[in-house]
């Protein structure tokens, strides 16, 4: 080069041939012949730079077969009229016949406003990066928007490949049914590599639509998504879940769209075949692997299609919200006026029978009062003193129930004679009475048995009122019945030094009365029992914050992924309103959260009207009929309302991480009533609400246990059968003796003694023969409860719980009814009324409990194929009439325990008989 003192310097076969010597040309003639003589596997080209390309114009409806290769690349150009009222959906479907995996065919679809591309074979991954080979490809193509009434669009399918030679077909088709009408179904097959998605437009005055995919067949598993109008769209197995709302479906898919969230007033369906069935609960296909294959080595799965059908229709309109929710408003309410007009019907019967010889004519009621209306009988028409005693429990005379006697409720009540304390003008206590009998001797009196004189010691037995005094009492002579709480606890009873002898002695009598077990402090059991509502008010507000927030989380990232397969809803009845997407399902639970705060409302009522009744000594209130107490009524009024309230928070995004929000407090209110109806007439010696409570969290925890690890896990229902049987064995024998045994190492050898005395030795029934009834009873449907969830181990273990804490509390009702009808007594027409309606009620609320629409026991997908329609108003579905049967249900059981005993208001408590 001038200037530079460079030279170029070229090689030999770029000079002219008139420049190389005349050896030089055979040889290279020589070499190009032996190139072009061997084979094509020795002589692998390489790309020389320049690749041919050749662009045809091409037809729909047309196959194209052709071939490519590693100097070729094909263009196939075509255009379509595109019109702004009506969309044409565009298919491209390619197969490649070459089996060249590791040099796939790359296929480029470009259009205006987008591109499209993908391989073929088509790799799509599964479960652990398991890789399925897919050699037939189908796509349809995202259309974009055009303004023009008419526009011609053009797009081009470009074909190029690395291999040497690849053949294949390539077929451009429009969709036919592109755009969805409304109520019209649609059937069309899918597969993994050949996805479909349909478009739909809302109608003019549609708000919200559902869309339904159906399948005759469950396999293979495949995802619903629904997706804006944007390009791309997202119609793989490995990305169908970038956008949108999804699911995933077996037999039974539906999704409710609202216009508001899509501002095109459209959107796509989309349907993908899934390359695996384990996210719909099927097993993993067989990954075969051959000796010399790679684990890296894709599958063919040949023809996994799936046949479906879509249809889309309006869901309901913002008119049926209204009358949905005007409709449970008015059912609940309903049972509000109801109870007032009882209320005002009972305080003009009242009003009729103030006379007192109205009063002295007819000694018991007729019905009993839903508001604790009591009568009142003036203390001085009856010759003695206002009756001013805190205790109430007596030693006086206790018959077995006879056949022969006068019922218990036709016999008046009178309080008994007692001694006058010096000077004062008023009685003592029964109680105080009692213990200052000193050697007195003391008379107990069975049916069938001569009576027996026990003479009690006088050491021991000191003047109740002389041990108050020792611990500073005033004089509770005449002062009122509302005394602080705090001015007397329960253990100043329990641990006097004689009351262990009178504890064996009374509550190990053959016949006990109501008297017998009635004789703590009413002061005391009130504070007692009032620990019951506030602890369980505590448990709720801690209990209820952190499930709110939970689930108020749920929902949004429910709403902010798409993915529906995080909540169970019943989706062909889930009614969304602003971010809920079940509404229907947390309204339905309104009725217990009012019923419950009208039963608080009916047990406030009857306590006021009993401390008036204590405020002027009314003998009914005194001495008569079952003892009140109400703390365990408010506590299962606030435990019904919370059940309401955590009821509606499980729905809001059911699923096997919160199923314990909906069943905790069904636990609760089982437990109460068990409680309730043992302390009608045991009330001394009921549970604590502190041991109360903390066997109820037990229950909770093995509930939470079994679901999570139970399943299917041998040893631990061998541990809960053990744990079961045992605490059945213990209650009982707490039941049995009334609490007069103790858990410790000489257990064994008075267990032994026992049998060996009553088996061995000499033959004896059971000194407690109705107890032993209902104990042996009892233990046989524990027993056999035991036995079936060991054998059969069902999965849904939190229902077998309830069920075991069901049929005891049904158990022991039925007991209580049978025992009571035994004892003379008789059930008034409330009562009545609200057992037959109830039980009524709840046979038709198990039958729509057990339709079950959904479990999150299954995958979503098996749940949806449980999934139908709304039964009720377009709106409700048969978990929603289960929702409002049971608290109805609920709250006639409530009343049957608050008014089954009303018959007794007028019985003095020495003729009430315990069972």
């Amino acid at each position: 080069m001038p200037g530079t003192g460079a030279v170029w310097v070229l090689p030999t076969w770029m000079l002219p041939a008139w420049v190389l010597p005349t050896w030089v040309l055979p040889t290279w003639v020589l070499l190009a012949w032996v190139l072009l003589a061997l084979p094509p596997s020795l002589a692998q080209p390489q790309p020389s730079g320049r690749r041919w390309v050749t662009e045809k114009e091409a037809r729909f409806d047309t196959t194209y077969a052709d071939w490519v290769g590693a100097d070729l690349i094909n263009i196939y150009a075509f255009n379509h009229s595109v019109r702004r009222n009506r969309t044409e959906g565009v298919r491209v479907s390619v197969n490649v016949l070459s089996d060249h995996k590791d040099l796939p065919v790359l296929f480029v679809v470009r259009q205006k406003e987008a591109v499209v591309s993908f391989q073929v074979p088509l790799i799509l991954r599964g479960l652990y990066q398991r890789k399925y080979a897919y050699q037939e490809v189908s796509r349809t193509l995202c259309q974009p928007q055009t303004k023009a009434e008419v526009e011609t669009q053009h797009f081009y399918v470009d074909v190029s490949t690395l291999s040497l030679n690849a053949s294949y077909q390539l077929r451009v088709t429009r969709v036919e049914n592109f755009v969805l009408r409304t109520n019209e179904r649609f059937s069309f097959n899918a597969t993994a590599a050949q996805p479909q998605y349909f478009k739909y437009e809302f109608s003019e005055g549609v708000d919200s639509v559902i869309v339904k995919v159906t399948s005759a067949m469950a396999f293979p598993c495949s995802v619903i998504s629904i997706q804006d109008i944007l390009c791309p769209v997202y119609d793989l197995d490995n990305n169908v879940a970038f956008i949108g709302m999804y699911q995933t479906m077996t037999k039974k898919a539906a999704i409710t769209v609202q216009k508001k969230d899509f501002p095109s007033n459209s959107f796509y369906v989309v349907v993908v075949v899934k390359t695996e069935d384990e996210a719909c609960g099927g097993a993993l296909p067989y990954y075969p692997l051959s000796k010399n294959a790679s684990p890296d080595e894709p599958v063919d799965q040949h023809n996994r299609q799936k046949m479906l059908e879509v249809t889309v229709s309006p869901a309901i309109t913002s008119e049926a919200y209204v009358s949905s929710m005007l409709f449970c408003l008015g059912i609940f309410l309903s049972f509000y006026v109801l109870t007032l007009l009882i209320a005002c019907w009972e305080s003009c019967r009242q009003q009729k029978r103030k006379g007192l010889l109205a009063a002295m004519d007819s000694p018991s009621l007729d019905t009993a009062s839903l508001l604790g209306h009591a009568r009142s009988i003036p203390d001085s028409f009856l010759g003695h003193a206002p009756y001013d005693s805190y205790g109430y429990g007596s030693f006086g005379e206790c018959r077995a129930p006879s056949l022969t006697s006068p019922p218990v409720s036709e016999q008046p009540c009178h309080p008994p004679r007692l001694a006058v304390l010096a000077g004062n003008g008023s009685s003592g206590s029964t109680e105080g009475i009692t213990d200052s009998m000193g050697s007195a001797e003391v008379s107990y009196g069975y049916v069938g048995q001569e009576q027996f004189k026990r003479r009690t010691p006088s050491a021991p037995m000191r003047p109740l009122s002389i041990a108050m005094g020792e611990r500073s009492l005033e004089n509770v002579a005449g002062r009122p019945r509302l005394d602080s709480l705090s001015s007397v606890e329960e253990d100043d009873y329990d641990t006097l030094a004689d009351i262990d002898y009178d504890k064996n002695v009374i509550r190990t009598k053959q016949y006990l009365c109501v008297a017998d077990l009635a004789r703590k402090d009413k002061r005391v059991l009130r504070k007692k029992y009032q620990i019951y509502f506030w602890n369980i008010a505590t448990i709720a507000v801690f209990y209820a914050l952190p499930v709110i927030q939970l689930v108020i989380t749920y929902q949004t990232v429910v709403n902010v992924t798409g993915n529906q397969d995080i909540c169970y809803y019943n989706f062909l009845c889930a009614h969304p309103l602003g971010n809920l997407s079940a509404f229907n399902n947390i309204l339905s639970n309104l009725g217990y959260v009012l019923l419950g705060l009208l039963f608080l409302l009916i047990i406030l009522q009857r306590e006021i009207n009993y401390n008036r009744a204590l405020m002027r000594n009314d003998t009914h209130a005194l001495e008569c009929g079952i003892p009140k107490h109400f703390g365990l009524f408010y506590a299962m009024g606030t435990a019904l309302m919370m059940e309401g309230l955590l009821s509606a928070c499980y729905h809001v995004c059911p699923n096997y991480t919160n199923f314990q929000f909906d069943t905790s407090f069904m636990y609760m209110i089982a437990g109460l009533c068990m409680l309730k109806l043992y302390q009608k007439r045991h009330p001394d010696i009921n549970a604590s609400a502190y041991s109360a409570y903390a066997c109820l969290a037990l229950v909770i925890f093995f509930s939470v246990v079994g679901v999570v690890f139970g399943k299917g896990n041998t040893a631990f229902w061998i541990v809960f059968s053990v744990i079961h049987i045992v605490a059945t064995l213990l209650l009982s024998t707490q039941l049995y003796y009334m609490g007069r045994w103790k858990l410790d190492s000489g257990i064994l050898r008075r267990i032994l003694h026992v049998l060996y005395t009553d088996c061995v030795r000499q033959c004896s029934g059971p000194m407690y023969v109705d107890r032993m009834v209902l104990l042996v009873m009892g233990n046989i449907v524990n027993w056999s409860l035991a036995a079936y969830g060991l054998i059969v181990r069902p999965n849904d273990f939190a229902s077998y719980l309830l069920a075991i804490g069901i049929c005891n509390l049904l158990l022991y009702f039925a007991f209580y009814i049978i025992m009571k009808l035994r004892s003379g007594e008789r059930i008034k027409l409330i009562p009545l009324l609200c057992i037959v309606g109830t039980s009524v009620v709840w046979g038709f609320a198990l039958f729509f409990f057990f339709q079950g629409l959904s479990t999150w026991q299954k995958t979503p997908a098996e749940s949806r194929e449980h999934n139908r329609d709304c039964i009720l108003l377009d709106f409700f579905d048969d978990h929603d009439i289960w929702h409002f049967l049971s608290s109805i249900a609920m709250f006639g059981s409530f009343l049957v325990l608050l008014t089954l005993d009303d018959d007794l208001d007028c019985v003095q408590r020495d003729k009430i008989y315990v069972f």
